[in-house]
């Protein structure tokens, strides 16, 4: 089996690249669906974000998987040969795990150390466990990179500093127009990066902001929590009239905001605007940009800004590399240790039989022992079993993480005759619910 995690993000692919791949709840079911029905995927999650696409897989050939997943690319997203080729990145095995340590603790985003990231890995795995699309690798993995990336901002300085795309926007409006009190402001969207623009915006003095959502409801709820105002969709052309800062963030399939309603509101108006577009896709048309006393600011040109505030995070995230690789390392020994787990379970399976067999043999023969004397003889057939299995099933584990594991296993096998047991616990299509907690029971 190979772990491999295959995607792009902000750094290998502009805006325009990401937002082909902002893939809903559905398009991800149809997706793991088509790469586990090609059979080159056996576990599978995938991450989709404003700033970045990936997908991890459990896979036994890694040519196989990239050839099914460029496919779909193609085929699906509309993603060409050269630009698949040129944006996406692939990791295997010890770097692939590494690198979803690194992703899930803040360490690879736009803003290091940043912690929407957590949850987001975490909605990805839990979605990807409902369909189902997990097994015991990613179910496994996936825990352990939340529990790392939970105890790394818990522990250390690398979340402190208060510094998101949302912040970096706040930041850079302040530069652009002045101090924000007084300033006529509409937010588009009311999801979570519009509720931290608020609060941002509130902290900067802020006191003239204006919701809007599709979902009015939504929009007077939004208002309600920050103490701001809420307008219809409809309204929107109207606001955009009056307003001198517009953010917006709606996770739209297509710009809500055409430069042609943008061409219309600045025929009402003669002071400057400023668009920050926080949206993947985009939710303002880049062409508004070029209109006269507009000013459009896109995700990537939030960048710089971002890194102004980040140096302090780098420079703690640099002490977190050894964290990063012992875990890294933890998750590579129960691997190998996954592997003989079928072999263990079929050992325990084994004994277990003939114990058991014997056992039944020997209330046959003796009819007059009392429940009392049933039970103290059954305790201590067990007890005989689990002290000649120990030794044995710690050399193996032992000698399956070293050099030459897999003749070792082989070798244990065949010297206790459980060839047969092991393939079939080891089989995910024969092995049943059963099957599957002994080999948990074997690990630990």
């Amino acid at each position: 089996m190979r772990i491999i995690a295959a995607g792009l993000n902000y750094k290998t692919a502009p805006v325009e690249i990401r937002e082909k791949l902002a893939l809903s709840e559905q398009e991800i079911a149809d997706m793991l669906a088509g790469l586990r029905a090609s059979k080159s995927m056996m576990e599978g999650v995938i991450l989709s974000t404003c700033n970045r696409t990936e997908v991890y897989a459990v896979a036994e050939r890694k040519e196989q998987f990239m050839l099914d997943l460029a496919y779909i690319m193609e085929r699906k997203f509309n993603l060409s040969k050269e630009q698949f080729a040129a944006s996406f990145y692939v990791h295997e095995d010890n770097a692939a795990v590494e690198h979803l340590f690194k992703v899930t603790s803040g360490l690879d985003s736009m803003v290091v150390g940043e912690t929407q990231i957590l949850g987001q890995v975490r909605d990805a795995f839990l979605y990807s466990q409902s369909l189902p699309a997990t097994g015991a690798v990613f179910n496994r993995l996936f825990k352990q990179a939340v529990t790392l990336a939970k105890r790394l901002h818990t522990e250390t300085r690398i979340g402190q500093k208060p510094v998101s795309v949302s912040y970096a926007a706040v930041e850079l409006a302040v530069r652009k127009i002045g101090a924000l009190a007084g300033k006529r402001i509409v937010v588009v969207g009311a999801g979570h990066m519009s509720e931290l623009a608020v609060k941002h915006m509130q902290a900067r003095g802020a006191d003239r902001i204006i919701v809007i959502n599709r979902s009015y409801d939504r929009a007077a709820q939004f208002a309600g929590r920050f103490g701001i105002a809420a307008s219809s969709w409809e309204t929107l052309p109207e606001l955009l009239s009056e307003a001198e800062l517009v953010m917006t963030a709606t996770g739209a399939a297509e710009s809500v905001i055409t430069a042609d309603m943008l061409r219309r509101a600045r025929l009402n108006r003669s002071e400057p605007l400023l668009m920050i577009d926080m949206g993947v896709p985009r939710d303002i048309d880049p062409l508004a940009d070029e209109l006269d006393g507009v000013t459009l600011i896109d995700i990537d040109r939030l960048g710089a800004i971002v890194n102004e505030n980040a140096e302090a995070r780098a420079k703690e995230a640099l002490k977190l590399t050894p964290v990063i690789q012992k875990e890294r390392n933890d998750f590579a020994l129960w691997m190998k240790e996954l592997g003989v787990a079928p072999a263990i379970a079929a050992l325990r399976e084994k004994a277990d039989a003939v114990r058991e067999s014997a056992y039944q043999d020997m209330l046959k023969k003796l009819p007059e022992l009392d429940e009392r004397e049933r039970k103290v003889i059954g305790k201590l057939t067990k007890s005989i079993v689990n002290q000649l299995l120990r030794d044995p099933i710690l050399n193996i584990k032992e000698l399956a993480t070293g050099r030459g594991g897999e003749a070792a296993i082989e070798a244990f096998t065949r010297i206790f005759g459980i060839e047969e047991e092991t393939r079939r616990i080891a089989e995910p299509d024969a092995a049943d619910a059963d099957g599957e907690d002994d080999m948990r029971n074997a690990i630990a």
